[in-house]
């Protein structure tokens, strides 16, 4: 199994998604010699280099970005390429301050049994990404019994999609 071990952002004004995530999520941006790509740093918990210069596993990664070489998606365009979903500590304080920051609301913040507090934003850039707590609105943390669905599959487990949770009879 390999690891994801590096992200990329790509902005086409750089400086406006360099202030947008570091005042919304603190991420520490370094130019990386004359080129126009910064190393994104996003805390302690990231994939660290250890003393013998190997990649040291952490709960996060690093990132970097990069000057865009094209036109930022188009509002209301289906994603086009990975997502990133940053874990926070209050999804709803940090969705309100990114629209602040300069973001738009892609996925207003909500419960996700099974999971916690998920919201989804764009960048000003138009990038979408979204953040998620495993604490949900009522305070509780744990998965309760009645939100997992035995039945349902697990990542990478294929079933046939049926939205609706509804199966014709024959």
């Amino acid at each position: 199994m390999s690891l994801v071990v590096h992200f990329e952002i790509h902005a086409s004004e750089p400086q406006r998604l360099i202030d947008f995530y570091s005042g919304l999520l603190g991420w520490r941006f370094t130019r990386f010699g004359e080129l126009e790509y910064w190393s994104i740093d996003t805390g302690s918990g990231a994939v660290q280099q250890g003393a013998d210069g190997e990649p040291q596993p952490g709960m996060g990664i690093n990132g970097g970005l990069t000057r865009r070489r094209g036109p930022a998606p188009a509002a209301g365009a289906p994603v086009v390429g990975a997502n990133l979903v940053v874990g926070v500590d209050d999804v709803d304080a940090s969705f309100t301050r990114g629209l602040a920051l300069g973001g738009v609301e892609a996925l207003a913040p909500h419960d996700m049994p099974g999971v916690g507090r998920l919201a989804y934003l764009l960048d000003p850039d138009g990038n979408v990404f979204g953040m998620v707590s495993p604490q949900r609105t009522d305070g509780t943390t744990e998965i309760d019994a009645a939100d997992v669905d035995l039945e349902r599959p697990m990542h990478g487990e294929s079933q046939p999609l049926d939205p609706m949770r509804v199966t014709p009879e024959p």
